[in-house]
């Protein structure tokens, strides 16, 4: 989210005529890419050079919302400005078990789906790992040493994974979840995908919310995911973020947050 590209309504409605829009708003907390609320949609213009992911994405969200998921839907594109659905609900503040078991019904049935799109590329292509450790080592020694083991970090192909779902990539309406944000994912392993989310779902590492998490999930998932992997992979999943943040914001205070999970 954030405002990296300005528009106006009045742009924006001459951009998109055949849509009623009204109370353009700014957010202010990304780093990426420029996104906009508006009544009924979500204004974004991605500040990277991804048309086709962009184009993939928009299928992905398609097979998303055939299945029953709670995603947005892209509905139009105009000179580099994206026209989404905006969804209803509020990012969970305070984690309660419906939280936990909704997340858990939401990825079971994401991870069911199959996609034949050759466009999916593996999660971890675009992180140039390497490149990021060796800023590490020379910035952030300290962590560089807790993080090294990530050069040779590799995840297997289950399926597509969002794989950045923390909790502020969904709303809860009620008891109902949505998730957006897609625009990442790619290629990889179903219990990652699911680590990532239980770092911000999970910030106390309660073990009943990870036995729920998995008594849920395993009901009807495609593969049964164990405790002892799952914990493994929070702790690589932690890694992995901490080192991105590291990367992203240039000092340790984001990946310090990680830092318990290891």
């Amino acid at each position: 989210m954030g405002v990296k590209t300005p528009i106006t309504l009045q742009k924006a409605q001459a951009l998109f005529p055949h849509f009623s829009l009204s109370n353009l708003q700014e957010t202010s907390d990304g780093v990426m890419d420029t996104t906009y609320l508006l009544e009924n949609y979500i204004l974004k213009h991605y500040e990277r050079n991804i048309s086709k992911t962009i184009l993939n994405d928009a299928k992905i969200l398609e097979l998303l919302t055939s299945h029953g998921l709670n995603t947005p839907k892209h509905v139009a594109s105009s000179q580099g400005w994206h026209l989404y659905t905006r969804l209803k609900g509020d990012i969970p503040k305070n984690i309660s078990y419906f939280h936990i078991q909704a997340l858990a019904r939401f990825f079971s049935t994401m991870h069911s789906i199959k996609h034949t799109n050759s466009q999916n590329k593996y999660f971890l292509q675009k992180y140039k790992l390497s490149n990021i450790l060796s800023y590490c080592k020379k910035n952030h020694y300290f962590y560089y040493k807790k993080l090294q083991s990530l050069q040779h970090f590799q995840l297997k192909n289950d399926g597509f994974i969002h794989g950045d779902l923390f909790k502020d990539n969904t709303l809860f309406h009620g008891e109902k979840i949505a998730v957006f944000d897609f625009i990442d994912g790619g290629l990889g392993a179903f219990s990652f995908d699911i680590a990532v989310a239980l770092l911000s779902f999970n910030t106390n590492k309660r073990r009943s919310y990870i036995k729920l998490f998995l008594n849920t999930y395993n009901q009807n998932a495609p593969h049964k995911i164990t405790f002892t992997l799952l914990e493994k992979e929070i702790k690589n999943a932690a890694k992995l973020y901490a080192l991105l943040r590291l990367d992203k914001y240039k000092n340790p205070k984001k990946a310090k947050e990680l830092a318990n999970f290891w």
